[in-house]
């Protein structure tokens, strides 16, 4: 049977292996693509081989110039909110890749859940900022919920086939990212271009800016205690800098189930299209007779003070999340346009968790009245006019 699969965000990093691993799939079928519509040569080049049924181009600007390509061909054009909400609705749907970065992921996976879709969630903001609302939603329409993160693929993978055992604490790796020895007081010289250099992933540009300050990693632990149904202090954080432990879960009697791979995101993108199964995929193996050596190590809280911002806002709930989120997405905004530096992404983030009223966040327009203050925040207090 054809699995018919919906990929939003599809010229971005996640979304382009995503379609590497369907080409290699004969019983999987791609009828929607979204994308934002800043890279229509790669867009077009998508739409050509896939031959989707819908396409939303996100900018209404690109809709055109994309319509105008594309006349030759039987495809229906749609852009903005609408066009992303109609792909989520499409019955033709059976899975929805939501690929997206930032919180425009949220309405068209919520409207995917009411419609029976199976989510495989690559999007950190939904749950970081709204997974009050989706996890409830996810238990009322039955819906399967596969996370794409390799971290939380990988505590996933840990779990399956565990009967619901309880789980003690989940070990959440992270490489260190760039910056992990780098002496403290030199952090201030840090570039763009530094920044972007990840040691081990290859990623977009916002994602690498936010794996270098790991600020991803706290948008993870907070993901990590929605997906899971764990508390806080059940969310360790531990620096592998060797990306080869993806994560791990330490059981109620001591044992410890660990996730390893090379750091190949293909592999949890098609566990996520084929769970429960597993299917063969070309790609490098782990050699453990050339591995020297893997380590461990406990992140340094002072030299990435995002990491205790993110437990500090995951802990108050509420609004904090989305103000923690926003915050950064203006700040590294900013910081790709050269506007600020980079210590001032962490600046950012505090000052606006400290300037913003709290609120307890009950539904889908306080999270966005928030995430729109926190933007606003941060763009006037820092940004360069």
């Amino acid at each position: 049977m054809m699995k018919k699969i919906a990929v939003l965000g599809s010229t971005g990093s996640i979304g382009t292996q995503t379609l590497e691993v369907v080409r290699n799939q004969e019983d999987m079928e791609i009828v929607a693509l979204a994308a934002y519509g800043n890279q229509l040569d790669l867009l077009e080049e998508q739409i050509r081989e896939f031959m989707p049924k819908l396409v939303c181009v996100y900018e209404d600007r690109s809709y055109l110039a994309l319509k105008n390509r594309i006349l030759d061909l039987p495809c229906e054009i749609a852009c903005g909110m609408e066009g992303l909400l109609q792909i989520a609705s499409m019955p033709q749907v059976d899975v929805v890749v939501t690929a997206f970065v930032g919180m425009m992921g949220i309405r068209p996976t919520i409207e995917a859940i009411k419609h029976k879709k199976a989510i495989a969630l690559a999007n950190k903001e939904t749950l970081v900022t709204a997974g009050h609302l989706i996890m409830p939603l996810i238990k009322e329409y039955q819906v399967s919920l596969a996370p794409v993160d390799s971290e939380h693929s990988a505590i996933f993978q840990c779990l399956n086939g565990e009967n619901n055992s309880p789980i003690e604490q989940i070990l959440l790796t992270a490489s260190g990212g760039p910056f992990r020895n780098w002496p403290k007081e030199r952090m201030h010289e840090i570039t763009l271009q530094d920044a972007l250099r990840h040691p081990n992933w290859s990623m977009g540009k916002k994602i690498t800016i936010d794996s270098s300050t790991m600020v991803n990693k706290g948008l993870e632990v907070m993901e990590a205690r929605w997906l899971f149904d764990v508390s806080y202090d059940q969310i360790t954080v531990v620096i592998q800098p060797q990306s080869i432990i993806h994560s791990m879960v330490q059981f109620a009697d001591g044992a410890i189930m660990a996730q390893l791979g090379t750091p190949d995101m293909k592999l949890p993108i098609q566990y996520a299209l084929t769970y429960p199964a597993r299917r063969p995929m070309s790609g490098k193996r782990l050699d453990f007779h050339s591995i020297s050596q893997i380590s461990l190590e406990m992140p340094d809280f002072e030299r990435f003070p995002a990491l205790a911002l993110a437990y500090e806002a995951g802990k108050r709930g509420g609004n904090a999340p989305t103000i923690f989120n926003a915050a950064n997405e203006a700040a590294v905004d900013l910081f790709l346009k050269n506007q600020i530096s980079y210590l001032d992404i962490y600046k950012s983030i505090e000052q606006a968790m400290q300037s913003i009223d709290w609120c307890e966040a009950l539904d889908f327009f306080d999270v966005i009245e928030t995430g729109r203050l926190a933007d606003a925040f941060v763009r006037k207090n820092f940004g360069k006019m």
